[in-house]
């Protein structure tokens, strides 16, 4: 984990704003029992998280495809291909959703604006060490290289996120 206790207290606020803010129909599903506080969500988000995120086309179509997530310290990040057409719709507008579905009984939403950060930087040397730490295990110490050849990494500002977690249902019988 490398959320500070800063981290964590405005990751909870996040989620009680949002939740406050839901309607009706989303605070059916997601009553206060189902709710993932940020300590355990930062637990259940470690490594790497596949999120779905949808960008916004020039002509305002909704473009959903799976990505790498990291969450850490309390915020998505993702990364693609600096001239994928994912990273073209960012620059254009950072409008962005995402959601890490893992099952039925998990899941978290998240709305905001997506930021480009720059790995290499010093600001950014925690998330690197982070990259580094989940994916040199599986890939090996090539992957460095592949990260410094350009890959881009966004993050994800939210303005509002959503968790849902119950225990999986099982049949009757």
């Amino acid at each position: 984990m490398h959320e500070t206790p800063e981290d964590l207290k405005r990751l909870q606020a996040l989620l009680d704003t949002s939740y406050e803010a839901a309607g009706a129909h989303l605070r059916s599903i997601i009553t206060p029992d189902r709710r993932v506080s940020a300590a355990d969500l930062v637990d259940r988000l470690s490594g790497m998280c596949l999120l779905v995120v949808a960008t916004v086309s020039g002509d305002g179509r909704p473009i959903a495809g799976p990505v790498d997530g990291i969450f850490h310290r309390g915020d998505f990040y993702f990364g693609s291909s600096p001239t994928s057409l994912r990273f073209r719709h960012l620059r254009r507008n950072p409008a962005v959703s995402a959601a890490h579905t893992p099952a039925e009984s998990f899941s978290v939403t998240v709305h905001g604006h997506a930021q480009e950060v720059d790995v290499k930087s010093t600001a950014q040397a925690g998330f690197r060490r982070e990259l580094l730490d989940v994916y040199v295990p599986l890939y090996g110490k090539g992957w460095e290289r592949f990260l410094d050849a350009g890959v881009s990494y966004a993050h994800i500002e939210a303005d509002r996120m959503f968790t849902f977690s119950m225990p999986p249902t099982r049949p009757a019988g």
